[in-house]
C-alpha cells in the first residue's frame, strides 16, 4: 500500500471496476481448438506462432506453446502490434494478420464458420488478406473471484463493473457467473479510460479499479484507488497502482 491516503480513500469507495483477464480469471490461456481453412493445420499454427513470437501477452504465449517448437524468427519481417486488435507481420513473403474480428475487418478478410462459445476467446488469422481460420483459447476464473464479488456486496459495495477488451458474449458469461451487474466489452485501452472518466463524472462515489495488464496502467492511474495484481501483473501496472496484491487473490480486495 503506497500511502495511508489510499487506505483513507479505500474506506470511502462506493464503486469497484474490474478488468477481466488475469484479474478475475487466471490469465493462463490454453489453445483448445485449431480451425484451419484453406491451409494445412501445421502451417496455419506455425504462421500464427511466428506472428505472435515477440509478444508477451498471455494469449500470444499460448499460441506459441500450441505450436510446440521454437519459432524461427528469422522468417519474420515488418512485425507490427496494433493495440486492441492484434499483430501483423510478413512471414516468408506472406502477409499474416493474427487478432480479433476488428483486425479481420481492417484486413478485408471475411470470417466464416463457427466462432466459439460464450466463454472462449477466438483469435482469427488472415494470410495475404484472406481469412485462413481461427484459434479457440480458453481461460478459467480464479477460485476466489465469485467469493470476492459476493464479499464486496456484503460490505455494501453494490456498484461493480467489468471492463474488458473481450467480445460481448464472453464478457457477459463471466459477469453472469460472478454476479456482476454491469459489463462493457470490446474496449480498446483508450476506451477503458473514457469509460472510467464517464463513471467518475456521473456521481461523487469514490472509484477503485483492479487490473493487471500493461494496458491497464492508464486506468489504474486515473481511478481514485488503483489496485494491481502483483504476481501476474505487468511492471507498468504495478508502477501505476496505489495498492498491489502480491498474490493476485481478488478476495484480498474486500478484506
Amino acid at each position: 500500500i503506497k500511502g495511508s491516503n489510499y487506505l483513507e480513500t479505500l474506506s470511502k469507495v462506493g464503486r469497484i471496476v474490474f478488468d477481466k483477464t488475469g484479474t478475475l480469471t487466471k490469465g493462463s490461456f490454453e489453445v483448445t481448438e485449431i480451425r484451419a481453412e484453406e491451409i494445412a493445420e501445421e502451417e496455419f499454427i506455425k504462421l500464427a506462432a511466428l506472428a505472435e513470437s515477440s509478444s508477451t501477452h498471455p494469449i500470444a504465449r499460448s499460441i506459441v506453446k500450441a505450436y510446440g517448437k521454437e519459432p524461427d524468427i528469422s522468417q519474420v519481417e515488418n512485425l507490427t502490434e496494433i493495440s486492441g486488435h492484434g499483430v501483423k507481420a510478413v512471414i516468408s513473403g506472406r502477409e499474416v494478420a493474427v487478432g480479433n474480428d476488428k483486425l479481420m475487418e481492417n484486413e478485408g478478410a471475411e470470417i466464416s464458420g463457427d466462432c466459439g462459445n460464450a466463454t472462449e476467446t477466438v483469435i482469427y488469422v488472415a494470410v495475404d488478406k484472406k481469412y485462413a481460420g481461427s484459434i479457440v483459447i480458453s481461460d478459467r476464473l480464479k477460485d476466489n473471484s465469485k467469493a470476492a464479488i459476493s464479499a464486496l456486496k456484503d460490505i455494501g459495495i453494490s456498484d461493480i463493473t467489468l471492463l474488458t477488451g473481450d467480445g460481448e458474449a464472453a464478457a457477459k458469461a463471466v459477469a453472469e457467473e460472478l454476479g456482476i451487474d454491469s459489463v462493457y466489452a470490446r474496449l480498446l485501452p483508450g476506451d477503458k479510460v473514457d469509460k472510467l472518466e464517464e463513471m467518475l463524472n456521473n456521481d461523487n462515489k469514490k472509484l477503485a479499479f483492479a487490473g493487471d495488464g500493461i494496458n491497464d496502467a492508464p486506468v489504474l492511474s486515473r481511478a481514485d484507488v488503483g489496485i494491481a495484481m502483483g504476481a501476474l501483473g505487468s511492471d507498468a501496472a504495478i508502477e501505476a497502482a496505489d495498492i498491489v496484491l502480491m498474490d493476485d487473490d481478488p478476495l484480498k480486495i474486500p478484506k
